[in-house]
């Protein structure tokens, strides 16, 4: 059955897909010209436990998340002044991501929509990081769109014909972006995460000093490679036989190996997005994942954007990152009467070609 497109309910969304405990709490009618409005998102991180991993553990997240759940949504209620008993319907993201951590979210949600007896929504992950666009900006017209997420986990452009119509265009081969961002960080004896910490020394790095590999770049797939590019910068370092230790670099040379391995993956991100923007006759492009948080990937889509004449949408950090709020496009289906049965499973992994909600 159908909800009544015309009344507002009060949405208690939740996100465990990888290692950001988070829950929100959004108001809306679930007709797609009437932005969501956010009423409260909190998110617990998990950086302090995977430090010394270098990278994030299934195990320990998924425990994490079992630790975090309650308090989590708990404080998402505190902050939107709403009780339990005015929550219209309980959201979750379900697919992709680790299946220890997404069965956490799912069975907190679970739990919650059948002790109030509201209607149970799940999600994308990444339909939710590009409709994080249109709460960024909710007095402009996001879709149709092409859609970037890139972040630790994912790294794929789509074309978003609406906020549920999202469709494979190509995406990484092996590694993510964020993922070889940690990767190099640690190679350099830098720390985690990475990206912000390869941006920081970059700085005062010259991004030409090495000449690092852009996979496909001049390919007519859309497609993304960063593994040969991570293999690249361990020669750099290391040299071929790798004897050589990171910590011996000058604080110089540690800067331009940063700069130019940034540089590589910028400027791979850039012009598969641009090729995808051309394919496609799409004049909007939406960005989402926690890289988009990257000062060199902003500047140059920005000047992409400006020399292709598109439209960007970049949200803020809190909204590109692992967030609960962007599963606020569960009040659209909802208003659609896809709602979810209490049998349903999550789906773990990496997403697959076509559509996402496939």
């Amino acid at each position: 059955m159908m909800s009544d497109a015309k009344t507002p309910v009060l949405l208690l969304a939740i996100e465990t897909t990888c290692d950001e405990t988070g829950a929100a709490v959004l108001e809306g009618t679930g007709d797609p010209r009437d932005v969501p409005t956010i009423r409260s998102s909190v998110v617990s991180s998990q950086i302090d436990l995977h430090e010394r991993f270098g990278g994030v553990v299934p195990e320990i997240a998924a425990r994490a998340h079992v630790r975090q759940i309650m308090p989590v949504i708990d404080e998402a209620l505190r902050r939107a002044n709403v009780s339990l008993d005015q929550v219209g319907a309980v959201a979750v993201a379900t697919r992709p991501g680790l299946v220890g951590a997404l069965i956490v979210g799912l069975t907190a949600a679970k739990a919650l929509a059948l002790a109030l007896d509201v209607p149970l929504v799940t999600v994308d992950h990444l339909e939710g990081h590009l409709y994080a666009c249109q709460l960024a900006f909710p007095d402009r017209e996001v879709y149709p769109c092409v859609g970037l997420v890139v972040s630790g986990g994912h790294t794929h452009l789509f074309v978003c014909r609406g906020p549920l119509e999202v469709e494979q265009l190509g995406g990484t081969i092996d590694d993510a972006a964020g993922e070889a961002f940690d990767k190099v960080a640690s190679l350099l004896g830098l720390g985690y995460p990475g990206g912000p910490l390869i941006e920081k020394i970059a700085r005062n790095g010259n991004p030409k000093a090495y000449r690092f590999p852009r996979s496909f770049l001049h390919d007519d797939r859309i497609a993304f490679s960063f593994s040969g590019l991570k293999t690249a910068v361990l020669y750099a370092i290391k040299g071929q036989d790798g004897k050589n230790d990171a910590v011996s670099l000058t604080e110089q040379a540690q800067a331009d190996v940063a700069a130019s391995f940034q540089e590589a993956v910028v400027d791979a991100l850039i012009g598969k997005t641009r090729q995808a923007l051309r394919n496609t006759g799409l004049k909007r492009l939406g960005i989402g994942g926690g890289v988009a948080a990257n000062g060199r990937l902003r500047e140059k889509l920005e000047q992409m954007a400006k020399r292709e004449r598109i439209e960007l949408f970049i949200p803020p950090m809190a909204l590109c990152t692992d967030n609960a709020a962007m599963a606020g496009v569960a009040l659209i289906k909802l208003a659609r009467g896809e709602t979810a049965d209490f049998d349903v499973d999550v789906i773990p992994g990496l997403v697959r070609p076509g559509r996402t909600n496939g």
